[in-house]
């Protein structure tokens, strides 16, 4: 079986790097897709479009732009990895598990215990949560590989 994941969320670390060398290693036939990862470029995202006059505007234009890709690549997607890290509130990563659960699309999370209750919600929808990047390749084998 062939499957596509889309990998959402945090974006300081390797997790996505992890998983797909985990993928790779383990011989899975997996396309991974990810939103845009380099900061400036996604808080730019918009700025082509013209001066907007505030910081909310720029967003606000900039989170359109790249709502494109992102709901475009989890629409395609037949699995999603949602990561929520320590270090920064991601409020969009929030948003994309509302939107994979909206749409029926099937999402695991990716987190450590220190921020379950902040995120009993969204894990409440999951099909997993996982706290490493193992677990979710794991789940990827189980997934495409069990007979």
């Amino acid at each position: 079986m062939t499957f596509t994941v889309y990998l959402s969320g945090e974006i300081h670390s390797d997790w996505r790097d992890q998983i797909r060398r985990g993928a790779e290693s383990a011989g899975l036939d997996v396309t991974f897709t990810a939103p845009v990862t380099d900061h400036p470029a996604s808080d730019a995202a918009g700025d082509h479009l013209g001066e907007t006059g505030t910081q909310f505007w720029r967003d606000h234009q900039s989170a359109k732009v790249n709502a494109i890709r992102t709901r475009t690549l989890i629409q395609q997607s037949d699995l999603v990895v949602v990561r929520f890290g320590d270090q920064y509130k991601q409020w969009n990563a929030a948003f994309d598990a509302g939107y994979c659960a909206a749409l029926g699309k099937p999402y695991v999370t990716l987190h450590d215990a220190n921020i379950v209750h902040a995120l009993k919600e969204v894990d409440a929808e999951a099909q997993a949560w996982c706290t490493t990047t193992d677990q979710v390749v794991e789940t990827l084998r189980y997934v495409l590989q069990a007979s």
